[in-house]
């Protein structure tokens, strides 16, 4: 039995800052507050956040950035099976494989690349997290059929379950959203459960069961929050997996019908034939994948020793 597990009907006001509710840090400040004051302070953070806000202020005006029209095919005829038309005065990145404007295809690329990927990853952190509050914070026969749930699906590949759930819904963007979404749920659910477990005989806990704290109070309010920072790292490890395994269900046949898509996925695909003659077409797009991935990494690992009640000063 753990401390959760006995339950009192009021709650005191005191021990506030060590519950860590977000009522006061040590110096007087909301848990958020100062964790937004930690950010600042941190040049992981603020790289991450600048490499995040350029590629979302990028996915957002690209129309503003570039005169041509993504998956555009007017310029198909300068294109040879063994060479693609290289960089000009009008198309400063060159042509792609079906001579569409490479730069323009990259920045329409962020758009279609990071709303599926980050749609999908929230899809799975909402799912996972359903789950292992579940689990972790009632425990007892619930955590046993919640966990058995986990594990089946655990058991399954997660791309092979993406890959069965997208081609039941169909060809269409909020398909591969729900399958690459459904299939991440699993990890965040079991991560976050060992999580509050670890969390459920700490120190704050018992001292919120001695001050009187409802089991939900205690569950939602202290054990949940302070739980979330390994979450939210996998979070953003598990962007660049989802843009990753879009592009494997393009490759399979269940993305977007038209492959000459404005996705980066997509585009490492359809580049690969390429790479002896034109490896800039995969090098450029796998480049954008990459410094993605790395400005979610930097800026979740930040926001996660901001919100860790251990790191705080």
């Amino acid at each position: 039995m753990t401390a959760l597990d006995t339950v009192a009907p009021d709650r005191p006001q005191a021990l506030a800052e060590l519950m860590g509710d977000g009522a006061a840090d040590d110096r007087g400040t909301s848990l958020w507050r100062g964790a937004f004051q930690r950010l600042r302070r941190n040049p992981s953070a603020i790289i991450g956040a600048v490499i995040v806000a350029l590629f979302v202020l990028v996915a957002v005006f690209a129309p503003l950035l570039t005169p041509y029209r993504p998956a555009s095919t007017e310029w198909i005829e300068e294109v040879t099976p063994s060479s693609v038309p290289g960089r000009s005065a009008d198309h400063p990145l060159g042509l792609d494989s079906f001579g569409s404007d490479l730069l323009t295809q990259l920045l329409y690329g962020a758009r279609a690349s990071l709303i599926i990927g980050v749609v999908s990853t929230a899809l799975g952190l909402l799912g996972g997290a359903v789950l292992g509050t579940l689990a972790g914070g009632l425990g007892g026969w619930v955590d046993t059929a919640v966990m058995r749930v986990v594990d089946i699906l655990l058991s399954i590949p997660s791309l092979l379950l993406a890959v069965s759930i997208a081609a039941v819904l169909g060809q269409r963007p909020s398909a591969i959203m729900i399958a690459i979404g459904a299939a991440q749920v699993p990890i965040f659910a079991r991560l976050l459960r060992g999580s509050m477990l670890a969390q459920r005989n700490q120190d704050y806990v018992l001292a919120s069961v001695s001050l009187g704290l409802r089991r939900r109070t205690i569950v939602m309010s202290h054990v949940l929050p302070n739980s979330l920072g390994p979450v939210i790292v996998q979070a953003t490890l598990s962007l660049a997996t989802a843009i990753i395994e879009v592009a494997a269900l393009s490759y399979l046949g269940l993305g977007a019908p038209d492959p000459a898509t404005a996705e980066w996925g997509r585009m490492l695909v359809k580049a690969q034939d390429r790479l002896q003659s034109d490896p800039h077409l995969a090098l450029l797009p796998g480049l954008c994948i990459a410094v993605t991935a790395l400005g979610f990494t930097l800026f979740g690992e930040a926001l996660r020793e901001a919100l860790d009640p251990k790191s705080r000063r």
